[in-house]
């Protein structure tokens, strides 16, 4: 029982991630359009890219404690990234130049969606696997 709620927690983060990485790509979407200002783009999405940034470390570091080796691997990269962003200080989105990367951005959003989806569905395999493992020993 103990192995299905860990997987339904990490579920849950991939979920979080899944919903933080739709919500940039919706504010680059709305500034392509014209529906928003640069301004108030850039700022929506800088308040979510730290929380991924923890999310996405507090989800591996949770891999890699309750033993679950190979999903702690595959998100290693995806960690990794994360960390060399932050650390060249190019984390944030500048208001500046925005619209200038506005492609390259919503691609690093799109490759970033492509990894959680691949993960979650990774995820809901292991916690289907684990229930039904567990309800084959309860008999």
């Amino acid at each position: 029982m103990k192995e299905v709620l860990a997987w339904l927690l990490f579920f849950f983060i991939l979920i979080a991630l899944l919903v933080m990485i739709v919500f940039q790509l919706m504010c680059l979407a709305d500034l392509e359009f014209d529906y928003i200002n640069p301004y108030d783009s850039a700022s929506r999405i800088n308040q979510v890219v730290l929380p991924e940034f923890i999310t996405q470390g507090v989800l591996c570091f949770l891999f890699l404690v309750t033993g679950h080796w190979f999903m702690s691997l595959l998100c290693v990269p995806y960690l990794y990234y994360n960390v060399r962003l932050y650390h060249r200080r190019q984390h944030l989105v500048d208001v500046t130049e925005i619209f200038n990367l506005l492609s390259w951005e919503k691609k690093e959003r799109l490759f970033k969606l492509g990894y959680i989806i691949l993960l979650l569905f990774m995820c809901l395999f292991w916690m289907i696997y684990n229930a039904l493992e567990d309800d084959e020993h309860s008999f």
